[in-house]
């Protein structure tokens, strides 16, 4: 399967995808309906592949895409689209401090925030973004990853259907450091099968914790 990894030359796309100067989404209207009324499909398996952690040890992604409910982002650190990685952050963090707040819930759920960049988001670089938010012993652990290269990123961006952008200098041909991309974030069961992928118009906060608790409440004890 071919990966589009593209050059382009816009800020912006027709199609959804976040570049310099997007808006951040509106606030929507919205009653999610109440967990385990209603059942979440099965879209795809999660696609693996190798990883580092912000200590730089390599593992396989299905160490962090099993045996919990995850919520998995590719995200870039220095993403300064305010309806895209930010936006992204902003409800990882919300979903983290409300679903610790539950007892019940500890050490059931976890969030997966993967680089787009390897070069710039190293290991170090990762662990200065994550902050608090991915210390060790949370109830709710927050992991956040990259790659050695772009050659082990391919396979895994190709395996969840996300497509990446290269912003390039319309004249130099040159890239700019920035990317445009489609936000896509992905539920995932406890066996490792997709079960949502919610794009910006549908990453609420209130959605998505009711969805993760379906999950739960699917799966049982």
């Amino acid at each position: 399967m071919l990966l589009a990894l593209l050059l382009y030359t816009g800020a912006t796309t027709a199609d959804g995808s976040h570049g310099a100067g997007a808006a951040a989404p509106a606030p929507m209207e919205f009653v999610p309906p109440a967990p385990g009324s209603y059942e979440l499909q099965r879209i795809m398996h999660a696609a693996d592949g190798r990883v580092l952690d912000t200590d730089g040890k390599p593992h396989a992604l299905s160490r962090y895409t099993g045996g919990k409910v995850t919520l998995l982002s590719f995200i870039y650190s220095s993403c300064a689209d305010p309806g895209g990685c930010p936006y992204a952050y902003m409800v990882f963090h919300q979903l983290q401090s409300r679903l610790e707040r539950n007892p019940r819930l500890a050490g059931q759920v976890r969030l997966v925030s993967l680089s787009f960049d390897p070069v710039r988001d190293t290991p170090e670089a990762l662990a200065l973004y994550a902050g608090d938010s991915a210390r060790a012993g949370r109830p709710v652990e927050w992991a956040f990853l990259t790659t050695t290269s772009v050659k082990d990123l391919l396979p895994i961006l190709d395996g969840f259907g996300q497509d990446l952008f290269l912003d390039v200098d319309p004249a130099s041909g040159k890239h700019l450091g920035t990317y445009s991309h489609v936000l896509k974030v992905f539920l995932i069961d406890r066996s490792r099968t997709v079960r949502e992928v919610y794009t910006t118009a549908f990453l609420m906060p209130d959605m998505v914790y009711n969805d993760i608790v379906t999950l739960l409440l699917e799966a049982g004890p």
